[in-house]
């Protein structure tokens, strides 16, 4: 479900949190999904389950998952939120200001946004 790259620089904990995000975006994770355990996602991938836990709070904050009490985790899909949009937007631009540098086709950047809105 979760590999992790040991060379990468980030901290651990951030690339569990964006594989995370990933399965919940892609949509392999639903709406009220038991996450696994801290312990069973500690055990899978031989690591601290701080680690996780420190991982499954950065998620909690973000609004993909929540807790319940003597449950454990589960998938939430995030409210719309103005601050995201606009974080996600200037990233949008500055992926699509590279691609004109480098003369990326419009119509094809295009056919990648209808991907994804059909």
């Amino acid at each position: 479900m979760i590999d992790l790259n040991l060379t990468d620089p980030r901290p651990i904990y951030e690339q569990i949190t964006e594989k995370m995000k990933d399965l919940i975006i892609r949509g392999y994770l639903k709406e009220h999904d038991k996450m696994p355990s801290v312990r069973e996602l500690s055990a899978q991938l031989a690591i601290n389950p701080n680690t996780i836990q420190k991982a499954y709070k950065q998620l909690e904050t973000e609004g993909y998952i929540y807790a319940r009490p003597a449950k454990g985790y589960f998938v939430k899909m995030p409210e719309a939120k103005e601050d995201k949009f606009s974080e996600l937007i200037e990233h949008i631009s500055d992926l699509v200001r590279e691609l004109y540098f480098l003369g990326y086709p419009k119509e094809k950047l295009y056919q990648i946004i209808d991907l994804y809105y059909k």
